[in-house]
């Protein structure tokens, strides 16, 4: 499994590359796992001032592994990321290309700057799944674009490209495909020259007013959605997902 996270030093920089194209990036536990691993290096190596968080030209993530279990909580693997990459000091560069789907989207949230492919597709399914959100996008999101647009985002679990996502600020910048990643390390590259103890106050500086809510919002929506994934109603999305139909949620209440 340590090859479907790949990890790479240069230029004072890591990259981190999700890399498990016959799955589209899906994350498992095990990945999650390595992903909160090179986080946690990159926070202890001095060497390291950027991180840059990447898959490949046509897929960054498809979200969860529905077929890799349930999530375990606040201290499993995906809690214990999304802590690491919520608390990181350094500077952490994103670069969705092809398809940003669940996770794959709110970790952009936490991140200091994302450029994405201009054909990417967006999308946070969690109330189709019947869950909720997590990494803090319930908290994040209507901050960053307004209350209104979060909840048809949010609440919908409709796609967006790469255009809304440039116009609701949730990238910076959109590229082509083949060059974005390219462009993204350059900007990483200028970020780790300059003196790396002002970049890393100022990042704590822009974070510190929200870092508790933050971290507290990480708790309470995995509490939600660990009750949730368990209840009838995300069974049967689940099952309708394996099963490649249309789920029928009109017997609940």
């Amino acid at each position: 499994m340590m090859d479907n996270v790949l990890t790479e030093i240069g230029d004072r920089t890591l990259t981190i590359r999700l890399n498990r194209p016959e799955k589209r990036n899906a994350l498992t536990r095990t990945m999650y796992s390595c992903l909160a691993d090179a986080l946690e290096r990159a926070e202890a190596d001095a060497s390291i001032r950027v991180v840059v968080l990447t898959g490949s030209a046509d897929c960054f993530t498809a979200g969860n592994d529905l077929s890799d279990g349930i999530v375990e909580g606040a201290h499993g693997p995906h809690g214990r990321f999304m802590r690491a990459l919520a608390e990181c000091s350094k500077p952490v560069i994103a670069v969705p290309c092809g398809i940003a789907v669940g996770i794959g989207v709110t970790m952009l949230l936490h991140c200091d700057l994302v450029y994405c492919g201009s054909h990417t597709n967006f999308r946070i399914p969690f109330v189709p799944l019947a869950v909720c959100p997590e990494c803090a996008s319930s908290y994040l999101l209507p901050r960053l674009v307004g209350h209104h647009r979060a909840s048809e985002i949010l609440l919908t679990g409709e796609a967006f490209g790469a255009t809304t996502a440039l116009e609701l600020g949730i990238v910076n910048g959109v590229f082509p495909n083949a060059q974005v990643e390219e462009i993204a390390k350059a900007k990483a590259a200028l970020i780790a020259a300059q003196p790396p103890t002002s970049v890393r106050t100022t990042k704590m500086l822009m974070k510190r007013s929200m870092a508790e809510d933050v971290r507290e919002a990480i708790k309470v929506e995995i509490e939600h959605l660990v009750r949730l994934q368990h209840g009838a109603e995300a069974i049967e999305a689940v099952n309708a997902f394996k099963e490649k139909r249309r789920a029928d949620f009109s017997r609940f209440t």
